[in-house]
């Protein structure tokens, strides 16, 4: 190899061969090149360079022409000798990046003894780091906690399940009709003026019945269903069929019909909010025009549900059907004075541990007494010498005081106006006893008079005398008459507690049927079809007492439903313990535990 060629690149003739096999094989040159590698390279400091350092192996036109067809390796392959590079290689030369590998004991003196990380590409560092740590540790404990602490639980709506989806599974699918409170009610009527307070309470369900055509078959409605069946617990006259209810001109309109249906002569409709829409306490209201020319109240219709609970209200372990005297006589006249036909409580306090019973506990480990009591906002009649449109608005209880004699002194009822409203004679039979004033309403509000509407309801809050329970039954948009919880205190005579107003979860219940058990029946006069209209129905609470639901804390009821699902979906089940064949608990005052 040329001393030239040596300072520059390996010369290799022109090949169209990889570079290695040419430095290999290379005609004429290849001894050279195997002695070159055999003997091993010279040192550098010892061969002298015959290019200058100003030389450069890219600026000759010749070079690069010769360089045409060499290979890409032979091309930019540096000579060994540093110094046929083209750069000062002098000692004294300076370069950028001296600092870095030159040590200055004076320069690095600071340095050398530490330095200070307070500079701002530390702080900034610091802060990145503790940036980090916050947030890893608020990401995996601090969110829990805070999560915990800041969850905000999800409403039912009033409904059965989550969201407001029903004991059946449906959620509304009215047109923006999603929630409880109906778009359409105004915004003056989302709160209302408590008739015992004057305190100002909130709404908590409503339906205007704007929207028409609505179906109320089950599944069609997220809080309204209709019953088909013969409510046969109170001889009605009438099958119920959901297709007799509907909504039609900005009202709910049920309709008896002389219609022949399962071997009776009459078809009506019955519907409920029952495992829909419950509520504890409160008032309720209702627009009504009521059918004819001058009945909103276990699960209704399913009398396997209601033997033992209905109309039940009781919590104390101290009754049974055994006695005393006082408990045996002087009770209806219609059935041989017997006081009572009622099975007993069937989940009573004296419920034995480990029964089936829905709960609560007692903190003395006793059941709450559960049951199924019975508010009527009204029931109609038309009674006197001088026929007059009437509304019969009372509460049905048991256990019973002895001759059915509720402690109806001046101290435990109220009748602000005595004109139209007096105490209902009627107080009791074998299945029930009763607390009803019966009111004189305005006689052109019925269907088949002026239409006009009017106004029914009733206010109450749930508990005993010690807690200030009441219940005011409302007419005319004025309050009818008012019961305390002391006209249901204690009897001895027959050796019951007291009966506290409802504590129970409510549904609402609008039906329109025809029974001889109730008043006698004016077939010549009575024109079918009958008609009541709904014009709204609205659902109250005082702002700091919501308490709406089917399955309430307090008072638990899904898990018990669910248990005895075909008891309260078949209303061919009539008894619990014959038809539904299934047991009472057993009752600890009985000596069965």
């Amino acid at each position: 190899m040329s001393s030239d060629n040596q300072g520059h690149f390996y010369s290799q003739p022109p090949s169209n061969a990889p570079s290695t096999a040419t430095l290999l094989q290379s005609p004429g040159g290849s001894q050279a090149v195997r002695a070159a590698f055999a003997r091993g390279p010279q040192s550098l400091r010892s061969v002298q360079s015959t290019t200058s350092l100003n030389e450069s192996p890219y600026s000759s036109a010749g070079r690069t022409a010769s360089l045409q067809g060499q290979s890409i390796s032979d091309k930019f392959s540096l000579s060994p000798d540093p110094a046929s590079w083209g750069a000062t290689l002098a000692m004294n030369h300076a370069e950028p990046d001296d600092f870095l590998h030159n040590p200055d004991p004076r320069r690095d003196r600071k340095n050398d003894r530490g330095g200070s990380v307070f500079t701002y590409r530390g702080l900034t560092n610091l802060g990145c780091l503790i940036f980090l740590a916050v947030g890893l540790v608020t990401l995996f404990a601090g969110y829990p906690i805070i999560s915990y602490f800041t969850k905000v639980a999800v409403s039912n709506e009033g409904g059965f399940n989550l969201g407001g989806i029903n004991a059946s599974g449906q959620i509304p699918t009215m047109p923006n009709n999603y929630g409880l409170i109906d778009v359409d009610t105004p915004s003056s009527a989302h709160t209302y003026t408590s008739f015992a307070d004057s305190s100002q309470w909130q709404l908590v369900f409503s339906d205007e019945f704007n929207q028409d055509n609505r179906t109320f078959w089950p599944g069609d409605d997220p809080y309204w269903e209709a019953v088909n069946l013969h409510y046969w617990q109170t001889n009605d006259l009438e099958w119920y069929y959901p297709d007799q209810v509907t909504t039609k001109n900005g009202a709910l309109e049920i309709t008896l019909s002389e219609r022949e249906m399962n071997n009776l002569n009459f078809t009506s409709a019955l519907l409920s909010t029952w495992n829909k829409f419950c509520f504890t306490g409160g008032m309720v209201l209702v627009s009504v025009s009521l059918p004819g020319k001058n009945d909103v109240s276990g699960r209704v219709g399913y009398g396997a549900t209601l033997e033992g609970t209905w109309p039940y209200s009781y919590d104390t372990c101290d009754t049974h059907n055994g006695g005393p005297a006082a408990a045996l006589t002087n009770g209806d006249p219609y059935n041989g004075d017997v006081i009572s036909y009622l099975p007993g409580q069937r989940l009573s306090r004296c419920t034995c541990k480990g029964e089936s019973h829905p709960g609560p506990v007692h903190s003395d480990g006793t059941y709450v007494g559960r049951s199924a009591p019975e508010i009527d906002i009204f029931e109609s009649q038309v009674t006197g010498t001088l026929l007059q449109g009437q509304v019969s608005q009372s509460a049905q209880w048991a256990p019973m005081n002895a001759a059915y004699l509720w402690d109806n002194t001046t101290a435990n009822y109220n009748i602000p106006n005595s004109d139209i409203t007096v105490l209902n004679p009627y107080i009791g039979g074998v299945f029930q006893q009763a607390t009803s004033g019966v009111t004189n309403t305005n006689q052109s509000c019925y269907t088949q008079n002026t239409g006009c509407y009017e106004t029914y309801g009733y206010e109450y809050k749930p508990g005993y005398k010690s807690d200030g329970g009441y219940i005011s039954w409302i007419a005319n948009d004025a309050v009818a008459w008012t019961l305390d919880a002391g006209g249901m205190v204690a009897d001895n005579l027959t050796q019951i507690s007291d009966r506290p107003i409802s504590q129970e979860p409510m549904y609402l219940i609008a039906n329109l049927g025809i029974s001889p058990n109730f008043a006698t029946i004016d077939f010549t006069d009575l024109v079918f079809p009958a008609t009541m209209r709904i014009d709204w129905i609205r659902v109250y609470q005082p702002k700091d007492s919501i308490n709406i639901g089917c399955d309430p804390k307090d008072y638990p009821t899904a898990a018990y439903i669910n248990e005895y699902s075909a008891a309260y979906t078949n209303p061919n089940f009539t008894t619990w313990q014959t038809d539904f064949d299934q047991p009472f608990p057993k009752n600890s005052f009985l000596g069965q535990c």
